[in-house]
């Protein structure tokens, strides 16, 4: 079962993502991503450690073997995909770029595709937490382009082969599998 929960920062998401993935009962692995590079972000890694449960298992998905560590019958609860895409974007993009070459766009989408694949191909319950962006101005530089842009491919291919999803507002979840797909034009 896969299960996705997108939204804005600060919505909610982890929190229901957690809630879902201990629901299981299974084993749970968390998979994040971020780097301890200054005060302000250890201090929110550390609130989201403090979160987990007792017993959760983590691992770190800015390493190439990450998977390997996820075993088949526990549930993995990736919090978040955005974290985990951005630091490779940042890897792939100098930040004083001012171009962002065909080969790198190929290179972001494979990396991003061969772990939305995997996760989809699990048969033990996943619950992927992931940013919705792209809802504001065009970003300014190459490397935020290119996060949206795939970002936006990612969220679609999850949501699409996804059991369950939802979008988190404010604290609430709107179940978007349940809405419409398709835009018709209306009649009167």
């Amino acid at each position: 079962m896969l299960a996705v929960l997108t939204g804005p920062v600060r919505s909610g998401k982890s929190s229901a993502g957690l809630a879902l993935a201990r629901a299981t009962g299974l084993p749970l692995v968390v998979a994040v991503a971020g780097s301890e590079e200054d005060e302000e972000m250890r201090r929110r890694i550390q609130r989201h450690r403090n979160d987990r449960p007792a017993g959760a298992a983590v691992v770190d998905a800015s390493l190439a073997d990450w998977r390997s560590e996820v075993p088949e019958d526990a549930c993995l609860l990736v919090d978040c995909l955005g974290s985990m895409i951005g630091g490779h974007l940042w890897r792939l993009v100098p930040d004083y770029a001012e171009v962002v070459g065909v080969d790198v766009e190929r290179a972001a989408q494979r990396h991003c595709d061969e772990i939305v694949g995997w996760v989809v191909a699990r048969e033990a319950p996943t619950v992927v937490v992931t940013n919705e962006v792209g809802w504001g101005v065009v970003p300014p530089t190459p490397l935020g382009r290119l996060f949206r842009d795939v970002m936006g491919r990612a969220n679609r291919a999850l949501v699409e082969a996804a059991d369950v999803a939802w979008l988190v507002v404010a604290g609430t979840c709107v179940d978007i599998k349940e809405l419409n797909r398709e835009v018709t034009w209306p009649s009167r």
